[in-house]
């Protein structure tokens, strides 16, 4: 990495922060003309002039696989990552770092207000499949000097019953993972006869990601484990954090390593800031530079002071704009109906729902309590109805509904592949194939 990396404090105003991402711009268009995708889009020239590149989409990264948006030798290569895209797209969408890459990806994810440090034992609770997310955490855990603790989010070795005794037993001080998952770690920690709000005193923080997280529900988790902080990151497996939060609660997008741009599909126009799609070009990245890359998410990204005194500009995450859905004339979202859920009382015990949008009207499903049924329903569908102006409709349902209890309680074996038993074991029962 040529460029110095500053901390998340360096700039003192918007103008400066403007002057660095102009300084680093023009680096940043060479080394993408350098990938065969972008010297077909540019010609022999290379890239002069943001605004003379169009969008790149996720099918144009699908388009190039394996190593069409490759700008640097193969050699220098470290990891590789691939996604299959919104909606399960059946080419992958792929992802190379250098070693580089890795070490500016680190220092992003590190900014955090409740810094992780050699004394923290780190609980990583996302998927290590293909996909980056739970790889970067696990490698600033690591650089930061943390214990790190695999748990993966997508293996039968670490069902809830072995979370909830390792956040317990193993002092767990920071997670990461989904904001979901922190709920149903409250359940399972209920169930297995624990109060999450005084049984896990080594907890500081939550780090969360991969799914929008608005106000009412980070409070509600929160207060759930007793006041511990929700700091929620939002990035991509193609480019990493792209945000995270300050120590007023608020989120910062990384606009000092990468650009920001708000895409309006409808004029086809840029603008600095604003309400719309968010556009990113990336400002170090070296073995996969991208430019103007739609993220393919509904944002509002503001160059505002906040109190936190970080001059790098806030944003808001609504979601992806194929996840919305036309309610009698109006665009919602999930997180503006769960936003709504979550501002149900605390007592409701209201922490699972679903809902389904109908071209007449909004239903939603909520799991609560019998005793609770009857008030939270009324106060749900009034408060969707004040909210959206659309016909609501708010169907209580039992516990256990949408997380069942042997999801919460069930201690699954795992097994290796077996050839040989004994006399008395189950071999019907055993997996004999990887």
């Amino acid at each position: 990495m040529k460029e110095a990396l500053h901390p998340v404090t360096h700039w003192h105003s918007f103008e400066q922060l403007r002057e660095a991402q102009e300084k680093l711009l023009s680096a940043a268009l060479q080394r993408a003309a350098g990938s065969p995708f972008y010297r077909r889009r540019t010609g022999a020239d290379g890239i002069w002039k943001l605004e003379d590149v169009p969008i790149t989409s996720k099918p144009d990264l699908r388009s190039t696989y394996p190593f069409g948006m490759l700008a640097v030798p193969k050699s220098e290569l470290v990891t590789y990552h691939e996604t299959s895209g919104t909606g399960g797209a059946p080419v992958p969408t792929p992802t190379f770092y250098t070693a580089a890459d890795w070490a500016e990806m680190v220092d992003r994810f590190l900014r955090n207000p409740i810094p992780m440090t050699g004394d923290d034992t780190l609980l990583v609770r996302i998927s290590y499949a293909l996909v980056m997310a739970a790889h970067l955490a696990h490698q600033a855990g690591l650089t930061a000097g943390a214990t790190v603790i695999a748990a993966d989010a997508r293996t039968l070795a670490s069902p809830y019953p072995a979370l909830v005794r390792i956040l317990r037993d193993v002092e767990v001080s920071l997670t990461w993972s989904t904001p979901f998952e922190c709920l149903v770690w409250s359940a399972a920690a209920r169930v297995a006869g624990h109060r999450p709000d005084r049984d896990f005193p080594a907890l500081r923080a939550f780090y969360t990601a991969g799914e929008p997280l608005g106000p009412a529900r980070r409070a509600r988790i929160s207060e759930i484990w007793g006041g511990v902080p929700v700091l929620d990151v939002y990035g991509s497996t193609e480019i990493g954090s792209v945000s995270g939060t300050c120590p007023a609660g608020v989120m910062h997008f990384w606009a000092d390593r990468l650009l920001p741009e708000i895409y309006d599909p409808a004029s086809g126009t840029f603008a600095r800031e604003g309400t719309g799609q968010l556009v990113v070009t990336t400002l170090y990245q070296e073995a996969m530079p991208l430019i103007r890359y739609d993220l393919e998410d509904h944002v509002e990204l503001r160059y505002e002071p906040c109190e936190c005194g970080w001059k790098l500009p806030t944003i808001k995450v609504f979601g992806r704009i194929s996840h919305d859905y036309d309610v009698a004339g109006r665009q919602l979202s999930a997180a503006q109906v769960e936003e709504a859920v979550f501002r149900l009382p605390a007592e409701y015990g209201v922490i699972f729902w679903r809902g389904q949008a109908h071209p007449d009207r909004l239903v939603v499903q909520i799991e609560v309590g019998p005793e609770h049924a009857a008030a939270a329903r009324e106060e749900l569908r009034d408060l969707l109805a004040r909210e959206f102006d659309v016909p609501c409709e708010v169907e209580p349902v039992e516990t256990g509904t949408f997380v069942p209890s042997d999801v919460l309680t069930g201690q699954r074996s795992v097994l290796k592949p077996r050839r040989f038993f004994g006399p008395d074991e189950d071999w019907d029962g055993a997996i004999i194939h990887c």
